[in-house]
């Protein structure tokens, strides 16, 4: 029996916004290397399923949509799509809490990050969906900001120089429908040092 987060749509096809952009995508690759744009138009598929439903995924139609506009077998379709992490390919919240727990991250406090959005959320474990629908927690590697750890890519936004108390305010505010600007949390510029710049502060005249 299918839940509703594992429900698979019967069809899939193309809206106006992602055909707008297949043309182009596709213009970059030179005949009988088409299969090689596999990974943006699955992107576009999941950004469409995104404006439809207000969930970002791939569902098997989707997939089998890429295949044929493609001309690749679907099972190549799938297994680019089960590969990166990048791809959900089961419905998820309308905020997508991507908590990394990598060295780094854990070393500056991931695990009160991920307590909190426990807390906040009722998620128990990753990879689960909040009864309201609003988040779904899931376990990531690397995101590559490790200067500004610990952080949080929610949807395609990363949030950084997190601790417990502005994990809890930033769900909050995704709660209320108003995510802060992305970056550090801490008002940090970029990977400076916390405080501000210690060096060439000054310009010589």
């Amino acid at each position: 029996m299918q839940t509703a987060l594992s429900a698979q749509p019967d069809s899939f096809a193309f809206d106006a916004e992602s055909e707008a952009a297949i043309a182009p995508i596709l213009a970059k690759y030179p005949p009988g290397r088409q299969a090689s744009a596999v990974l943006p138009l699955l992107d576009l598929a999941q950004r469409q399923m995104k404006r439809a439903t207000g969930s970002a995924w791939v569902p098997r139609a989707a997939m089998d949509a890429v295949a044929a506009r493609l001309a690749m077998p679907p099972i190549r379709v799938y297994e680019v799509a089960t590969f990166y992490l990048m791809f959900n390919t089961r419905k998820v919240g309308t905020w997508h809490l991507q908590v990394c727990t990598t060295t780094p991250c854990w070393l500056r406090g991931s695990d009160e990050v991920t307590a909190a959005c426990r807390r906040v959320t009722g998620i128990t474990g990753w990879g689960e969906t909040s009864a309201d629908g609003l988040f779904t927690m899931t376990e990531v590697e690397c995101v590559g900001g490790c200067v500004n750890a610990p952080i949080i890519q929610v949807n395609d936004d990363c949030y950084e120089d997190l601790d417990a108390e502005s994990t809890v305010a930033l769900l909050e505010a995704l709660k209320r429908g108003a995510p802060p600007p992305m970056g550090s949390m801490k008002g940090r510029q970029g990977s400076a040092p916390e405080g501000g710049p210690t060096t060439l502060t000054t310009i010589a005249e």
